[in-house]
């Protein structure tokens, strides 16, 4: 799995920082969860990784799992007691998780709902970030994307 010129200059940008240097299995783990963009866990990442890498081992996709994220890459996302998940969104965004099929959607969110979210905030304080989740099922029948 090849890694789009522009992500491998973000990474590579984002790993100076904190000086380190990119190497194929963190391109490689970059790439899987730039592929598809379905929040997965680092079991899923370890399986789609090594069907093009046979050679990467778990603890490879989970170091440099928590690379990406200290790079600010990826995010981590966590939902109650289930495995971390990682999403390689990073515009504020919602989440919403499916309790039946257990996938995760990014929610866009309008700037203007984001700006009157942080507007609830207690006198004198400021949200760095905004981490919002949606929990539910689906209720019609047409395919969802």
């Amino acid at each position: 799995m090849k890694l789009p010129e522009t992500a491998k200059n973000r990474l590579e940008d984002a790993l100076k920082q904190l000086n380190l240097r990119p190497t194929q299995q963190r391109e490689h783990v970059f790439a899987v969860l730039l592929s598809e963009r379905d929040h997965p866990t680092a079991d899923e990442v370890y399986v789609r990784a090594k069907k093009s890498m046979p050679s990467i081992s778990l603890a490879t996709v989970y170091n440099c799992l928590e690379i990406l994220v200290s790079c600010k890459l990826v995010k981590q996302v966590n939902f109650d007691r289930e495995p971390t998940r990682y999403c390689p969104n990073l515009a504020e965004h919602a989440h919403f998780h499916c309790n039946d099929s257990h996938r995760v959607y990014d929610v866009d969110l309008p700037q203007d709902l984001l700006n009157s979210l942080k507007s609830v905030l207690p006198k004198g304080y400021e949200a760095s970030k905004v981490e919002l989740s949606f929990h539910g099922t689906r209720v019609d029948t047409t395919p969802s994307k």
